[in-house]
Parts: structure tokens; C-alpha cells; sequence
């Protein structure tokens, strides 16, 4: 039985293939047609997973959309009437691209698939609910979903167990853990749904000076539910602007224009916003482990891929494992809509936990040469892999930046060893080379180190053996290794760390190990092919 999952129309658009049970193929939109956070349909996606399996879409057994498209046009619809006459403008904009084609989005899938088959829509939250819980390696555990907004919800809390999930509760909109953070990014002078990695990376330089100013923007109780002070908010009437004129006065200054120079007040707003999203988080994840008695918990939703507060959660509230698969954005609802489908809906066992993010195409060696060929790149092919893998380090080891391309793609913003570039964590010059010269982006900005599981704990504080495969977790870097790793070791002395394995990673674990053999440390930078507001290569 196939079950193909579809995301799209709203940003990172993606699609994901599941066979009797099992992942076949994900993938996101974007790395086909190049567009960042593409959101349009994603047809490149579903060709490619259709082609992974050798099946063509009349083989296909169901097609699970990610959302339910007209709960979502009463809340726009609610929330226009409500605000009439500010949302006049929404009104203008909305109402035709609504009326013409997302009330029509079933009619658009078979349209752009060629099928008559039937399209079954999952709620939003149970689709990032789903995509967590029902991959995971627990039989049951609390789940906690925090983004924007899907239909209504924008956060919400509840229990898996087996193939079941159920929500207990739930926050709705336009109180939002998600839109207060797109505010704060906003305000910075960051593009929204883009850049919050921005607000992240910059916050370990400020200081919680706004904590008191940020307390009257959104009111956060001690079970983690929270309300925002909409007189600081506009996004129930304006599609131009997430934050008032009040909220700049609140913080004293203007939005900061876009590629102006920050200073410490930016930098200080970005630290005392990320504490604020913080404490929603860790109060959450506290009272949902107290009500629920669970052990484990499983995290979904564009929130779940802050890693400082997903690392808080497993320090602080009582959960002893936590589980993110890596496409926790809307990409993985594609993922979540499919096995919600097999699993839930159609009650059938689960059979598959999520231990690696290939999911994407690979490429042959001939259709790499044929490649370079075509792009006039000088290359030289080391049939070898022991030899290529020495070759590679050494080069590392030397100071050069290596691009990685290898294996299957991930699925998910993060690279992880299948197209990355890769350095020397020791060379503390280095963060600084690649941010100037490679990535072309703000000198703050922090690198993942990918680490030999192993070895994980000796370099990081986090237990043995411990896996934290997908770069969501975010622990201290050893006090003595600090000088040892200086280029991923963040201001605040974290690292967002990639445990390797040899049974999920092959390749690239046996690059790592190959550099440490050289080098006495098993640690490399990992960083994305992409470049600022594009795609790198």
C-alpha cells in the first residue's frame, strides 16, 4: 500500500512517500526548483519520490494533504469580519486567491498529478503531531506542536500511544508562540519565515535588558499557556506588518532597516525575545510532563527547530528523552498527513522510527561526471574510497573548505553530512573564512559541529551515547574544549551538535573518522551548500 503526503501552498512546500508502513522518499520543493522556502505546489518532490519507488501516481493508493483548507478560510474569514474595516485591505488580497484556488486545492492535486483519486485532508497539528510521534522510537509519549498557525491552532499539547494521538489542549489563534517570534525577527530587520535562525544565532551576544518589556507584549502563565497583547500586534488586519507602532515604542526604536549594522540594542532584544519563546517552551513541556506522566516526549511545528529551547526541555522539565524528527516545519506535515493516514485512520502497526534524514535522490557517479562536465569543472575520480576519505581529510586538516556531496539528500532545513561543507573545527579562524568567503552572511552567525558519536560526550555535555542525529539540540561545549573546537564553539559556549554514526551515516562518519585518526579530534564544522537568500553551488 502507498500513501503519498503533500505540503504546500503556504511556505516549504514538500512530499513524502510511505510503502506498507515504511518511508520511502521525502522531500522538499526547494532543492528541485532552487526557490527558498518555495510554497507553491511540489511537483518536482512528487515526481521524484514517485520515481524512488518505481511506481507511477495511478499505483498510488491514498493522497493525504497536510492541512484542511476550509477550516482555515473561516478562520481568515472570522478574523477579517472581526477587524472590518482595518482587514479591508486583507479582504482585497485574499479573498480571490481564496476563492479561485485554496478553497480548490483538492481540484489543484489531481489537476497537477493527472488523477481522479480521492484527496483526504489531516487537521494541521495532528499532521506535525503525526510527523513526530508516529516516527519516533517510543511505543507512547507526551507530543507538544508549536508554530504559527495551522487552521486555528497554533500551539497544542496531547498523548501518543501506539497509533493513536490525542490533543488535550490547545492555543489558538492569534495568540502565538510562532508570530511572536516572526515579530521579533521583523523587527530586527530579518525576513520572516526565513531568518529566525538569525534572531537565534545573534542572541547569546545580548543581554536580557527587554525581559520586562517583552512581559508586556505577551503574558505567559506557569502551565506555559500565554496570551500576546494584541495592541502590539497587527496580523489579524495587516498582511504588510506582524507589529504595531506601539511595540516600537515599547522598545524605544524604530524597525531596524534591512542590512543596516546591528548594535548592542538589537542584539539585546534578539537575547531577551529568545528567553521569552524559551520560557513558553520549557513552562509547557513542564506542565504537559506533570499532567501526563511521560517519560518521553515528541516535538513538531517551525518552533520545534529552536534547538536552545529544545535542549532547555530536556535539561529542565523532567522528560528524559525527546524525539525531533528533522523537517519540523510545515515540509514534515507531507510526512505527518501520510502516516497519519497508514497509521492512525487506517489503524495499521507501526513498523517505522526515523533514524536518518536521507530521504532525498542520490546520483550515480556517471551522472555526477556528466555534470561537471557539462559546467566545465576540472575534477579527478579516486575510485578508492579509503583513498578518497584520507584525501578529504587531509585536505580539511590543511585548512581547506570542502564541499560534501554524497548519498541520498536530507530532508529538512539542515545538512547533515549528504551535501555539506565541511572544515576544520580546531582553526579558529574559521567561522570567520567561511561566513566572508563562502556563505557570504553575518559574522555571528555560529557552525554545527558533527561529531563521531562516540566521542560525543568528551567534547560536549551531554551523555554517552546519547544521539542527536538531526542538529536540534543544543548543549554546552566542554569547558577544556573550548580552545579545541573555537570554530563552532558559540559565544555562549554551545554547540548545535550532529552525533554520527556508522549504520546511519556510512560515509560521512567514515570522513570523520578519518580525520580524527589524522588529528586526534573527531570533529568537523557542517554547514549548508546555501548561501544568503539563495542557494549556493
Amino acid at each position: 500500500m502507498y500513501v503519498l503526503g503533500i505540503s504546500c501552498f503556504y511556505h516549504d512546500a514538500g512530499a513524502a512517500l510511505v510503502k506498507d508502513g515504511q518511508l520511502l522518499a521525502a522531500a522538499e520543493e526547494e532543492r528541485f526548483n532552487r526557490q527558498k522556502h518555495y510554497s507553491g505546489f511540489p511537483k518536482l518532490a512528487v515526481e521524484y519520490c514517485l520515481k524512488e519507488a518505481g511506481i507511477a501516481i495511478d499505483d498510488v493508493d491514498y493522497i493525504s494533504f497536510y492541512e484542511k483548507p476550509i477550516v482555515k478560510f473561516n478562520r481568515i474569514l472570522e478574523t477579517i469580519l472581526a477587524r472590518w474595516p482595518l482587514t479591508y485591505a486583507n479582504w482585497v488580497r485574499s479573498m480571490p486567491l481564496w476563492l479561485k484556488t485554496k478553497l480548490h486545492i483538492g481540484q489543484i492535486i489531481q489537476r497537477e498529478l493527472g488523477t481522479d483519486k480521492d484527496i483526504y485532508y489531516c487537521q494541521h497539528h495532528l499532521a506535525h503531531a503525526a510527523s513526530t510521534f508516529l516516527v519516533s522510537p517510543f511505543p507512547e509519549a507526551a507530543i507538544i506542536t508549536v508554530d504559527g498557525v495551522g487552521e486555528w491552532t497554533t500551539t497544542a499539547w496531547g498523548i501518543g500511544r501506539g497509533t493513536e494521538i490525542v490533543i488535550n489542549k490547545e492555543i489558538r489563534f492569534p495568540h502565538s508562540v510562532g508570530l511572536l517570534f516572526s515579530a521579533i525577527t521583523a523587527y530586527l530587520g530579518f525576513r520572516v519565515n526565513d531568518a529566525e535562525w538569525k534572531v537565534m544565532g545573534l542572541a547569546p551576544y545580548g543581554k536580557p535588558t527587554y525581559i520586562d518589556q517583552f512581559r508586556q507584549v505577551v503574558d505567559i502563565r506557569e502551565d506555559g499557556s500565554f496570551r500576546l497583547n494584541m495592541d502590539y500586534f497587527m496580523h489579524t488586519h495587516s498582511t504588510e506588518k506582524i507589529f504595531s507602532r506601539k511595540w516600537e515604542e515599547l522598545f524605544g526604536r524604530p524597525q531596524r532597516p534591512k542590512d543596516t549594522e546591528l548594535d548592542e540594542f538589537h542584539e539585546d532584544i534578539a537575547h531577551s525575545g529568545q528567553k521569552i519563546v524559551e520560557e513558553i517552551m520549557v513552562k509547557t513541556a513542564a506542565h504537559v510532563h506533570k499532567v501526563t506522566g511521560q517519560k518521553s516526549v515528541c516535538i513538531a511545528g517551525g518552533v520545534g527547530l529552536n534547538c536552545v529551547a529544545n535542549w532547555r526541555i530536556l535539561q529542565e522539565t523532567g522528560f528524559d528523552s525527546i524525539f525531533i524528527q528533522p523537517a519540523a516545519g510545515d515540509s514534515g506535515g507531507a510526512l505527518g498527513t501520510a502516516f497519519y493516514l497508514y497509521n492512525t485512520v487506517l489503524k495499521k502497526p507501526r513498523e517505522f522510527t526515523m533514524m536518518h534524514a536521507y530521504w532525498g535522490p542520490s546520483f550515480t557517479d556517471d551522472e555526477i561526471k556528466t555534470a561537471l562536465k557539462q559546467t566545465g569543472m576540472k575534477y579527478t575520480y579516486q575510485a578508492s574510497e579509503e583513498e578518497l576519505l584520507k584525501q578529504t581529510a587531509r585536505m580539511i586538516a590543511d585548512g581547506k573548505v570542502v564541499g560534501w556531496f554524497q548519498g541520498r539528500l536530507e530532508f529538512g532545513p539542515r545538512a547533515l553530512g549528504s551535501r555539506s561543507i565541511v572544515a576544520d573545527a580546531r582553526n579558529p579562524k574559521m567561522k570567520d573564512i567561511i561566513n566572508a568567503k563562502v556563505k557570504f552572511r553575518e559574522a555571528f552567525r555560529p557552525f554545527a559541529p558533527s561529531v563521531l558519536k562516540e566521542y560525543a560526550h568528551q567534547y560536549f555535555e551531554m551523555p554517552a551515547g546519547m544521539d542527536a542525529p538531526f542538529m536540534l539540540l543544543v548543549p554546552k561545549v566542554r569547558p577544556q574544549m573550548h580552545n579545541v573546537l573555537p570554530a563552532i564553539t558559540h559565544k555562549d559556549g554551545t554547540g548545535r551538535v550532529q552525533t554520527v554514526t556508522e549504520e546511519y551515516n556510512g560515509r560521512y562518519y567514515r570522513l570523520i573518522k578519518t580525520f580524527g585518526e589524522l588529528t586526534g579530534v573527531p570533529v568537523v564544522i557542517n554547514t549548508s551548500f546555501t548561501q544568503t537568500d539563495r542557494f549556493g553551488g
